[in-house]
């Protein structure tokens, strides 16, 4: 039986529709820079926040109406809520999700008893991607919500719970490598610490990138492929994580060798928290070659925490489909990591938080893609930086010399040239008139 029987597929009406499920920007099949936005975006569902979310908050009890789910951890509820996941997937028309494995599977009595829950799920979830044609973008871990995380994951004090991470990864790592999965995903919920009185930072770090190394040898020997993604994220809920943002991932990831294997999975909401703009963690993600996909939310600059909203400012996608457009994603994807807000309770507010996050993103591909065509930005930061493109400037970028000869050159020079604007406001304006017409 159909969990939303009366809703239909959502199509594409175009920017004139007053249909609330109706698309007015996202064309699956429009190409834009030779790839329908189908290909380009990779839109994904997340499994936590739109199945496993209750509307609860640390202030009261849950408010969502979910008749599909009986509110058990069975495994029977399970298995029984994944057919209504490939239900809403199918209307949207969606071609990825991504889950953590507590998410589509309870916890057991035991380890074996755990694995045998995820394992009776993976088959429903198997079945209807077969059905469907929906594909699994990432799986993940959840090593932060049971209290034996308490002192970390891969970063803990305690030897055996460092063992059993080692052995949920591992069973993640095989559930996902079964049902296709293009990616793998680290993050490090608990991998931190709250007061470096009680912390071996040193020990911590160093056992966290042995842990990563298992996890590349164990990929090998069961064939995974898929790209590994670390997740940056500040704060909340350690006081500092490890993985605070994309400039700390990657020195890690160079320090211990790991920079071949791992690419960074950058979210809205944690590039806010870590005091940096989206787009500036994407560039800079982007230009080490790092940048392997993207958790599409927004956050509220009037709250100081992670608050997982969906994205509808047209701006900010313009901002990260410009960094996307020109470094690429693949095999990443565009996840909505967002959760419908408390209020927002009824099932059917579910597509409305959905079309409009895919809405936004799709207006913001047109509208880089557009700029882009006309150079309107590049061409303005290639000419304000064409000093170095010869003379003294070409010979700085060649390493052909040094203060010395800088030295030399401004005595004979005797001063600088007056630099070129930086038109911030006009350049702000420009990207104002492509957002009118596109």
């Amino acid at each position: 039986m159909a969990a939303f029987p009366d809703i239909p597929k959502v199509q594409y009406e175009g920017p004139d529709s007053n249909n609330p499920l109706a698309f007015r920007w996202y064309n699956p099949e429009e190409v834009v820079e030779g790839k329908t936005m189908k290909e380009h975006l990779r839109f994904t569902i997340c499994y936590w926040h739109t199945f496993r979310g209750n509307g609860s908050d640390p202030f009261g009890a849950g408010t969502m109406q979910r008749p599909w789910d009986d509110g058990s951890e069975s495994v029977e509820n399970a298995c029984s809520r994944v057919p209504v996941a490939f239900e809403l997937f199918e209307k949207l028309g969606v071609p990825y999700y991504a889950f953590h494995d507590r998410d589509v599977a309870p916890e057991g009595g035991s380890l074996s008893e755990t694995n045998s829950n995820f394992e009776a799920v993976a088959k429903v979830l198997k079945s209807e991607q077969e059905r469907t044609g929906i594909k699994l973008l990432w799986g993940t871990a959840n090593m932060f919500s049971h209290p034996r995380f308490m002192h970390g994951a891969a970063t803990t004090c305690n030897a055996d719970v460092y063992a059993y991470c080692g052995a949920q990864v591992k069973k993640a790592l095989e559930v996902t490598h079964e049902l296709g999965g293009e990616n793998y995903v680290f993050w490090g919920g608990r991998e931190g610490y709250q007061n470096l009185y009680n912390t071996d930072m040193k020990r911590e770090l160093d056992h966290l990138a042995k842990f990563f190394h298992m996890a590349v040898d164990y990929a090998k020997e069961i064939g995974f492929t898929g790209q590994f993604l670390i997740e940056p994220k500040p704060k909340e809920p350690t006081k500092h994580q490890y993985d605070s943002d994309a400039a700390a991932c990657l020195n890690f990831l160079r320090a211990y060798d790991l920079m071949g294997h791992f690419k960074l999975n950058i979210e809205t909401n944690h590039a806010t928290l870590a005091g940096h703009t989206m787009m500036h963690e994407l560039e800079y993600a982007g230009m080490q070659g790092g940048l392997g996909s993207i958790d599409a939310n927004t956050g509220d600059l009037m709250l100081g925490w992670d608050t997982d909203q969906f994205p509808t400012d047209y701006y900010l996608c313009t901002q990260i489909m410009l960094v996307l457009l020109k470094y690429g994603i693949a095999p990443g994807g565009v996840n909505f990591d967002a959760k419908v807000r408390r209020e927002s309770f009824e099932p059917i507010d579910l597509f409305y938080a959905h079309i409009g996050g895919m809405d936004a993103f799709a207006k913001g591909l047109k509208v880089a893609a557009a700029i882009r065509a006309d150079n309107a930005l590049d061409g303005f930061v290639a000419d304000r930086y064409s000093s170095f493109d010869e003379g003294i400037g070409k010979q700085i970028e060649n390493g052909e010399v040094g203060f010395k000869e800088l030295e030399a050159y401004m005595l004979e020079k005797g001063d600088v040239d007056p630099n070129k604007s930086g038109r911030q406001e006009f350049l702000e304006n420009v990207v104002n008139r492509y957002m009118d017409k596109s």
